[in-house]
């Protein structure tokens, strides 16, 4: 008797308090990012037969939906995407005036086309395909000035890069040779002396920390002491017990 009296209570306080299922019973979010609430305005526009009063409830729809994400209005074609949404959400089932052409359901779900992984050969690795480029576009021109400035540039070019790789040995005569290996002979500078100087940037405090403990030097910060001198002066340090 007290079990059924416990049954029927609770199914009262139920329909009274109108407790709503848990989200696990519900039916799937299509877009998350604009809850429940969006969809379930999107359902009620789907059961409208009248078009002029369904055309109003969507433009109602569409306004919420955009004060939803205020700051992507400044996006290109910010109305066109809230359209192909309000398509997606509704499943393509939505019969309104809009604007744009409704989205294609099969073209939503296809898959890209795969990009193809490029397999250059490259016979330096540290100069890079692009240099590699330059150097045939080079070797096609007539002599001149222009083809003489040309490659310079990409000489200069492939000191840079091979300064990027290894910051200890850069020399201009390895420069010039595989400039001229790559053109096939075709690109020929003898005067080392007309590429630039490069200038050794800042360095990584952190690799020449690493090297430092390979090599066994000792290694300084900008000031002036190392990780270990660090912890003597804290130990050096009194702290005072507050009163």
């Amino acid at each position: 008797m007290h079990l059924c009296f416990y049954y029927t209570m609770s199914e009262q306080i139920n329909e009274t308090l109108n407790f709503q299922p848990y989200n696990s019973n519900r039916s799937n979010l299509v877009i998350p990012e604009y809850g429940r609430n969006v969809q379930r305005m999107i359902e009620y526009a789907l059961t409208l037969e009248d078009r002029e009063e369904r055309n109003r409830c969507v433009r109602a729809i569409l306004s919420v939906m955009g004060q939803l994400f205020p700051h992507l209005r400044d996006i290109e074609d910010y109305n066109h995407k809230l359209w192909d949404h309000l398509h997606i959400i509704s499943k393509f089932k939505l019969d309104v005036d809009s604007p744009y052409p409704r989205p294609d359901a099969v073209h939503l779900e296809s898959k890209p086309d795969r990009i193809p992984y490029p397999n250059n050969d490259i016979k330096f690795g540290h100069y890079g395909v692009y240099v590699e480029r330059f150097i045939g576009k080079c070797s096609e021109m007539e002599e001149g000035p222009e083809k003489q400035a040309f490659a310079i540039a990409i000489a200069n070019l492939m000191k840079y890069n091979a300064f990027n790789w290894n910051r200890n040995t850069v020399h201009d005569d390895v420069i010039l040779k595989d400039l001229a290996n790559l053109s096939k002979g075709k690109i020929s500078l003898t005067d080392a002396s007309a590429l630039s100087p490069i200038k050794a940037g800042a360095t990584n405090k952190f690799k020449d920390f690493e090297d430092s403990l390979h090599s066994g030097k000792k290694f300084k910060s900008k000031h002036g002491h190392g990780p270990k001198n660090n912890m003597n002066m804290n130990k050096k340090k009194k702290f005072k017990r507050k009163p």
